[in-house]
């Protein structure tokens, strides 16, 4: 396919979408690429990546293989998603400090609505269906409640949620940031990117050095996830799409625990950066947080959230009716 420099630039504003869908827990990058039309190309450029590329760089040079796996679609695309991460991770870092409540608000309007975006693709309702999003959703629901088995700042444990997390890039309606919330190393990632940029750029080697390895064992893992879970959920995807549906539907019903604004804290851990921060919580009616609830504000952010799912939605629509 033949694109000039305005194609790529427009791909590259796809990735940028993209890539601030990637940062919010409740909407997926793979939503964002399959409403502007570019997720059949994106799984397919991705599928195609492997040592065989390396066997054509050999016998027919690197512009051939570069093309094989349609690298310039791939450069733009993550170049998009690259400057979004870096340019939004400072705001969700602040927003995790000083506006907890009404930033969980609208991640909950956020999930809610996917819920209701991914229920509503079920073509065909059964008693299998409905089992399988009552099962998912209790199953989900205990995820939430467990202690994370690992320290977040474990290396082994970010290999294991960069793996789990990549599922956002292969399947609409899936968020890897929501992943990482669920696995306890969302605020992990989020100051990995920040201390990544500010070490670069104030010129602090060891700042730079310790998020430079953590987000390389986040891309190695999403890395080898994206080779593992992509043939698979594809094809479920294609072949049991009702029940692939129904399971995600279930898991991010149960996932609802997880983002309630308003939590209790039960246990702390220190951080790699000395910081305290939470380990285990549990979720409270508004009436019985410990300080100002902000109630009305988090459910105007709770709206909004949701308001912004509708409009992706309609946004979705208008693309399949061209």
């Amino acid at each position: 396919m033949q694109r000039r420099f305005l194609d790529y630039l427009v791909i590259t504003l796809k990735g940028i979408a993209m890539g601030a869908a990637d940062v919010v827990p409740g909407v997926s990058g793979g939503t964002i690429a399959f409403i502007s039309g570019i997720y059949e190309e994106l799984i397919e450029s991705i599928d195609k990546i492997n040592l065989g590329i390396l066997k054509i760089w050999k016998q027919e040079g690197f512009k051939k293989a570069w093309n094989t796996f349609n690298g310039n679609f791939l450069l733009a695309l993550f170049l998009g998603i690259a400057v979004s991460i870096l340019s939004l991770a400072k705001l969700i870092k602040w927003l995790l400090h000083h506006e907890t409540i009404l930033l969980w608000s609208f991640f909950f309007g956020l999930v809610l609505a996917s819920i209701l975006y991914i229920a509503k693709q079920i073509k065909v309702w059964s008693v299998k269906i409905i089992l399988a999003i009552i099962i998912t959703s209790i199953l989900s629901f205990y995820i939430t409640l467990a202690e994370p088995f690992a320290s977040p700042d474990s290396p082994f444990y970010l290999l294991f949620c960069g793996f789990i997390a990549i599922i956002a890039m292969i399947l609409p309606g899936v968020s890897g940031a929501f992943i990482l919330l669920i696995l306890g190393a969302y605020q992990t990632a989020i100051d990995t990117i920040n201390n990544l940029r500010d070490g670069l750029f104030n010129g602090d080697m060891e700042l730079f050095k310790d998020a430079l390895l953590k987000f390389a064992l986040l891309g190695i893992g999403a890395i080898i996830g994206l080779k593992v879970f992509s043939k698979a959920l594809n094809w479920m995807f294609k072949h049991q799409k009702n029940l692939t549906l129904a399971i995600l539907t279930g898991f991010m019903i149960g996932s609802l625990n997880k983002i309630w604004p308003w939590k209790k804290i039960l246990k702390t851990r220190v951080n790699s950066e000395g910081e305290v921060v939470t380990l285990l919580d549990k979720s409270i009616l508004p009436t019985s947080y410990a300080g100002d609830n902000e109630l009305v504000m988090a459910i105007i952010f709770m709206v909004i959230g949701f308001a912004l799912i509708l409009i992706l939605e309609s946004l979705g629509k208008q693309k399949n009716n061209v």
